[in-house]
């Protein structure tokens, strides 16, 4: 590079404007990813700022704009059940995935339990432009009174009832615990059994809803339902604990695959077959659903495709676009060996 070179005045976006023979706003439009351009303005745009070396200032757009350009990501789970849930980092990755063709920055908060309105003091302080919130819990009363000061999208339904403004990217539960009940009936069982998932949960809610249905609608009762806590220990105890009351059981919906995984190693030591002696299903396809002996039959849903939907709608929130309250993601059944 010459001296001269070198002494090249910064690129402005007057510049580029002029070279690319448009508007000021034009560019501007260009810089922030609007679609709102025609294609030859915006070929012109590209090549003058490829020309001239032009480095948008974000910061000062940013403050014009009252904006960090961050968005968070909070879990309010503890950090050991964060790291070993499967599901967490393939939300976290798909979040990271779409944000990254953005002007935005990632964030991601796990709430402590100690100190759970450390978290929303950081929220509601200017730091971010807005947040996502994954495993909500009812007992999580804080996220709902941000709503009203921040755009927020939850992974999973809210147990808040009375937000006004929710927008909720999830599976339905309902109808993917339903199914998962249904392969189980379709072998011949009748005296069904379920472990399922915290109660303060909307999934742990929903897929006992769902188990219900399956039952009811083919004439039966639940021979045993059990609350567990989503993890496989939590599966391997409480599935311990069937064996041991020495209760009837022929099929066994679990409301997760770590559960289920958990279900099944208690099964293995008790010398009881599966599928030969009772049928298994499950939701999610994740590692514990395809390395369990033998592997889960499941529903399988798609928290990485979640994750980019989330962060998505958030971004269009932040921008004053309009997105639906509720986008509700396919399932699929995957058959394997457990039933």
């Amino acid at each position: 590079m010459s001296m001269n070179e070198s002494r090249r005045p910064q690129a402005t976006l007057e510049m580029v404007a002029e070279r690319a023979g448009v508007s000021r706003a034009t560019v501007s439009r260009v810089v922030n990813g609007s679609d709102r351009v025609k294609a030859d303005a915006k070929k012109a745009v590209d090549q003058a700022i490829q020309e001239l070396n032009y480095v948008p200032n974000r910061a000062a757009r940013s403050l014009a704009q009252g904006r960090t350009n961050s968005i968070a990501l909070v879990v309010p789970e503890n950090t050991a059940k964060f790291f070993a849930d499967p599901y967490f980092a393939k939300v976290v990755q798909g979040v990271a995935q779409y944000v990254a063709g953005t002007e935005f920055m990632l964030t991601l908060l796990l709430s402590t339990e100690s100190d759970p309105a450390k978290t929303t003091r950081y929220l509601q302080g200017g730091n971010v432009d807005g947040a996502l919130v994954l495993s909500h819990h009812a007992d999580d009363r804080s996220y709902a009174d941000l709503a009203s000061k921040l755009p927020m999208v939850y992974g999973g339904r809210t147990m808040s009832t009375d937000q006004n403004e929710i927008y909720v990217v999830d599976i339905d539960n309902i109808a993917a615990a339903r199914r998962a009940t249904e392969v189980i009936i379709a072998q011949g069982r009748t005296k069904l059994a379920m472990i399922a998932g915290p109660q303060d949960m909307g999934a742990g809610l929903d897929r006992l809803v769902g188990f219900k249905q399956g039952v009811e609608a083919a004439g039966l009762e639940p021979v045993a339902i059990e609350i567990g806590d989503f993890t496989p220990a939590s599966g391997h105890h409480i599935m311990e604990q069937l064996l041991a009351s020495q209760v009837s059981i022929d099929g066994l919906f679990t409301a997760s695959a770590q559960m289920g995984f958990g279900a099944l190693q208690a099964l293995h030591e008790a010398g009881i077959n599966v599928p030969k002696d009772i049928s298994v299903t499950t939701v999610d396809d994740d590692s514990f659903s395809r390395s369990s002996n033998p592997p889960l039959t499941t529903i399988a849903q798609f928290p990485e495709r979640q994750g980019e939907i989330m962060a998505e709608l958030l971004i269009k929130r932040i921008q004053g676009e309009k997105v639906p309250a509720w986008s509700i993601m396919d399932t699929k059944l995957v058959l394997r060996q457990s039933h």
